[in-house]
């Protein structure tokens, strides 16, 4: 019996997570989560050998997140489940210590086989993820802006872009204004950007946000 801990700021996703995996034979629902906090919480207080982690919950941004469950638990196996379809968000979450990365309009179909094999010490990306990452092979190497920018920097960007303020951000992160405010100036310098909506437009252009245009 695989046990898993299901983390999501959505009850509606964690609903659906759950009826799959109960559905299938050989798997154990065994706690939930819906912010960094209570996952933190979660791990620490419930045994299990699987984490599906959502990457974009209130709290910790999620590839600190998966760093500090792997710190604390490094026998526990991290499956990322995720909107962002975006290479560069797999690359870090695999960096950070993630064993697995599938995307949200995949999970219905691949969930099942992603847990078990991230389970039995394997590593799992989704057939489209899959796909980027090969088609990238024969892509000239290039460095967009983005890249360029630490873990903690490209959290920082992607809540600028979607239109939080620097109190809101320094809030959710624990720091202070001035400290965010640093931040976006860092973040502007790096991806050589004149201002904010500049950081708006690249992150739509790029898919790195969610666009409102789109329902």
């Amino acid at each position: 019996m695989i046990k898993v801990l299901i983390a999501d700021d959505h009850a509606l996703v964690r609903d659906g997570l759950r009826h799959i995996l109960r559905n299938a034979s050989g798997f154990e629902v065994a706690g939930e989560a819906f912010d960094s906090a209570t996952t933190i919480s979660l791990i620490r207080s419930t045994p299990a050998q699987v984490l599906v982690l959502d990457l974009s919950m209130p709290g910790r941004n999620g590839v600190e997140l998966i760093k500090q469950i792997k710190d604390e638990k490094p026998a526990l196996r991290i499956l990322v489940l995720t909107m962002h379809a975006e290479q560069q968000y797999a690359v870090r979450a695999f960096r950070a210590g993630a064993s697995g990365y599938l995307t949200k309009e995949s999970a219905s179909s691949e969930l099942v086989g992603a847990v078990t094999k991230v389970a039995s010490g394997g590593v799992y990306v989704s057939l489209a993820m899959a796909e980027r990452f090969a088609q990238s092979l024969n892509e000239p190497a290039e460095t967009l802006p983005h890249h360029r920018l630490s873990d903690r920097e490209f959290d920082v960007f992607r809540r600028i872009a979607s239109g939080q303020t620097l109190t809101q951000i320094a809030d959710e992160l624990c720091v202070s204004a001035k400290t965010v405010s640093t931040y976006k100036t860092r973040i502007l310098e790096k991806m050589q950007m004149p201002h904010e909506a500049a950081l708006v437009r690249y992150a739509l252009r790029h898919k790195l946000i969610d666009d409102p245009d789109e329902d």
